[in-house]
């Protein structure tokens, strides 16, 4: 008797924790939004080149601008917050008991 082929389950990655990624993980999304802004800004440039008027002047301050604010873009990282519960307090405000009356 053979054994039925079994077909591929889709795996279900659960986060149980709210860290970050992961150091590398975080390095390439930086180089990759890099790279895309730096090809937009070639792509400013070649722009600048071939149109006339005003939009050369927009392209031109696209391509002098992206740099700057590419940068800071890559070197602020990701900082998304966990899904899970906050590990430096509970979730809501606890409330203090009140205290008691006494009768005199």
């Amino acid at each position: 008797m053979t054994p039925e082929p079994v077909e591929p389950r889709k795996q279900h990655v659960y986060s149980i924790t709210s860290a970050a990624t992961s150091h590398s993980d975080d390095i390439g999304s930086r180089e990759k939004r890099y790279a895309i802004s730096m090809g937009i800004r070639t792509a400013c440039f070649i722009g600048a080149i071939i149109a006339d008027g005003w939009l050369r002047w927009v392209l031109l301050a696209g391509a002098l601008l992206l740099p700057y604010t590419s940068v800071i873009l890559a070197n602020a990282g990701v900082r998304k917050r966990g899904a899970g519960p906050s590990v430096f307090g509970p979730e809501k405000a606890i409330e203090a008991p009140r205290p008691t009356q006494l009768d005199d």
